[in-house]
């Protein structure tokens, strides 16, 4: 998994510490861009997972932090910083997508699970079953229930009406729970699901 930085002032090699952009962020106001990565960098990578999946999520958080730095100094201060690296990531995804496609698959091996997770370990396993929902169902689950996002602004984002991206989000997370329940210790395993108890709560709104 990719490591979030705190006290080193490098993010995906990239000097922040010092570096004109970084002085020119403090000059408008802003807090210094390591605190943005330490603060949002774990829910971040949890969207690029859920949304590319474990395999490419590591480069679309590195390229989302990429892009955020450049344009970090001209970010309205007041902003929702956390929102602003979804969106960001959320452009990084669907860039991964199209690059994907005129790729050809590979067939000769089974690629590597990211971040050390082995086969029967409950992060691959709920990871693989994100990634096997239809795609707006994923974005939409991974836009809200991870990155925080308003239904507006995910509709914004995905396409379509505030409340077909209320009911993607609550289809995926109802198919979600539903493969999630399927054998083994299901009452372990759901108190796992991140945001599980305030999507049930926002449901039902």
């Amino acid at each position: 998994m990719t490591e979030v930085p705190v006290g080193g002032g490098v993010v995906a090699g990239v000097a922040v510490s010092g570096a004109p952009v970084a002085v020119r962020a403090v000059a408008a106001g802003h807090e210094p861009f390591e605190a943005v990565v330490a603060a949002h960098g774990a829910t971040v990578l949890r969207v690029c997972r859920a949304v590319v999946g474990p395999d490419a999520a590591d480069d679309a958080w590195s390229e989302t932090f990429l892009a955020a730095l450049r344009a970090y100094p001209a970010l309205p201060a007041g902003s929702d910083v956390r929102a602003w690296l979804v969106t960001i990531a959320h452009r990084k995804a669907v860039d991964q997508h199209r690059a994907a496609a005129r790729r050809p698959a590979p067939t000769a091996e089974l690629p590597e699970r990211a971040g050390g997770e082995l086969l029967g370990d409950w992060r691959a396993d709920l990871w693989e079953a994100v990634g096997e929902l239809p795609a707006k169902q994923r974005r939409c689950v991974a836009y809200h229930h991870l990155g925080g996002l308003p239904y507006a602004e995910v509709a914004a984002l995905v396409g379509g009406s505030e409340a077909a991206a209320r009911r993607a989000a609550a289809d995926g997370v109802r198919a979600l729970r539903r493969a999630w329940g399927d054998g083994g210790d299901s009452g372990d395993r759901n108190d796992r699901v991140h945001g599980d108890q305030r999507s049930e709560r926002e449901e039902q709104r």
